[in-house]
C-alpha cells in the first residue's frame, strides 16, 4: 500500500486557510492533490460527482475513478472490494444516500470486515436548502456513529475539511467524513493540525462551554463573543470527530464550568449532542442543553433562512444560554 505525505507538506494545504468555501469544494481539490501522492488513491461516485466535486479526480485520474451510476449499494460494495485488494477507496455521494440506502452495505462489507474505506459524504444537514426534507440528512451522524469500528468526523471549515481527508486517507480503517453544499466561514487557526479523536479548544469559559461542529463552530464562536461582552464567560471547542470522541477534552471544558452546550446541523437524537450527553451522565454530571434540530425533518428554503428557522444562530445560542442563568 502506497503511503501519502504528511499533513504539512501538501502544496495545496494553504490555499484553504483563511478562505470561505464549501467543504465539498475542498474535498475535490484535496482528492486531486492526494491522488498525485498516492497510486493507491481510488475514487467512487453515485452519479453525483459534479455535485460531490469528486469530477474532479475524474478529470486527471479516468482510469482511478468509478461511476457506480445511481447504485450506492453497489457502490459501497465495490469500494470494500478495492480496499481488501489494497486500495484507498473514497466513496461519496450525498449523506443521505450514502448512510441512508447503503447502511446495511456499510456495516456488513466495510465495517464488520475492518475494510479501509472513506466514505466521504456531501450535502449534509438542512443546508442542502431547496431540495428540501427528502434530501437533507439529519440522522446520517448517527447511523454512521452507533456502527462499530466507523470513525466520524465533520469538519468545520475548508481548512480543516483538507486535513481531515488527507489523515483519512493515512488511517487504516473504516471512516465518514460528512461535508456541505453551502459556503461556510473560515474558523481554524493557520497552526491547527486535524488528528482523529482530537477536539480542538479556542477557549475554555468558566460560565459555559459550547460543544459544536461543522458550521455551528462559526456560530457558536459569534455566540461566545456575544455572551463574553454581557458578562456571561464562555468558551468554544471543535468537536469535528464525534466518533472518537475526545474525551479528555471534554472532561476538561465540562469541569469548570457551569453549563455545555452542544450545537450541530443534525437531529439532537444520535449525533453530537448525544455523544456529549452520554459521556458527561456517566463521568461527570452537568447541566447541557443540545441545540440542533429537535426531532422533526427538514424543509425547502434557502440555507441561511433555513439555519435561521431551526435555531442554529449565534442568536438562538445566546439566547439559550441566558435563559439558562437566569434560572
Amino acid at each position: 500500500m502506497g503511503k501519502t505525505e504528511s499533513i504539512c507538506s501538501l502544496s495545496n494545504l494553504s490555499e484553504f486557510y483563511g478562505k470561505d468555501m464549501a467543504t465539498r469544494d475542498a474535498y475535490g481539490i484535496t482528492l486531486v492533490e492526494l491522488g498525485k501522492k498516492n497510486p493507491d488513491i481510488v475514487v467512487l461516485d453515485a452519479d453525483l460527482s459534479c455535485s460531490t466535486k469528486t469530477a474532479k479526480f475524474a478529470k486527471v485520474f479516468p482510469d482511478r475513478f468509478f461511476n457506480m451510476g445511481i447504485s450506492e449499494q453497489d457502490m459501497i460494495g465495490t469500494a470494500a472490494g478495492l480496499a481488501l485488494t489494497g486500495k484507498i477507496p473514497f466513496a461519496s455521494t450525498f449523506a443521505i444516500f450514502a448512510t441512508g440506502r447503503a447502511w446495511e452495505q456499510i456495516r456488513q462489507t466495510v465495517c464488520y470486515s475492518n475494510a479501509n474505506v472513506k466514505v466521504v459524504a456531501t450535502h449534509g444537514g438542512i443546508t442542502v436548502g431547496e431540495d428540501g426534507a427528502t434530501h437533507q440528512a439529519l440522522e446520517d451522524i448517527a447511523l454512521m456513529r452507533v456502527i462499530p469500528g466507523m470513525s466520524v468526523i465533520v469538519p468545520s471549515d475548508a481548512y480543516e475539511t483538507a486535513q481531515s481527508i488527507v489523515k483519512a486517507s493515512e488511517y487504516y480503517g473504516p471512516v465518514y467524513i460528512r461535508l456541505g453544499r453551502a459556503k461556510v466561514q473560515a474558523v481554524m487557526p493557520e497552526d491547527y493540525r486535524f488528528q482523529i479523536g482530537k477536539a480542538y479548544i479556542f477557549r475554555i469559559g468558566k460560565d459555559a462551554n459550547i460543544v459544536a461542529n461543522g458550521l455551528m463552530v462559526s456560530e457558536a464562536l459569534k455566540a461566545a463573543e456575544i455572551l463574553r461582552e454581557g458578562g456571561i464567560d464562555t468558551g468554544v471547542a471543535n468537536f469535528s470527530s464525534v466518533k472518537p470522541l475526545d474525551e479528555d477534552a471534554l472532561f476538561k471544558t465540562a469541569k469548570s464550568s457551569k453549563l455545555v452546550i452542544t450545537a450541530e446541523e443534525h437531529s439532537i437524537i444520535g449525533g453530537l449532542g448525544s455523544a456529549v450527553s452520554e459521556f458527561l451522565a456517566e463521568n461527570h454530571p452537568i447541566a447541557v442543553k443540545r441545540i440542533g434540530i429537535s426531532d422533526s425533518f427538514g424543509c425547502s428554503g434557502p440555507s441561511k433562512e433555513l439555519l435561521k428557522f431551526y435555531g442554529l444562530t449565534a442568536e438562538n445560542i445566546v439566547k439559550i444560554v441566558k435563559e439558562f442563568f437566569k434560572k
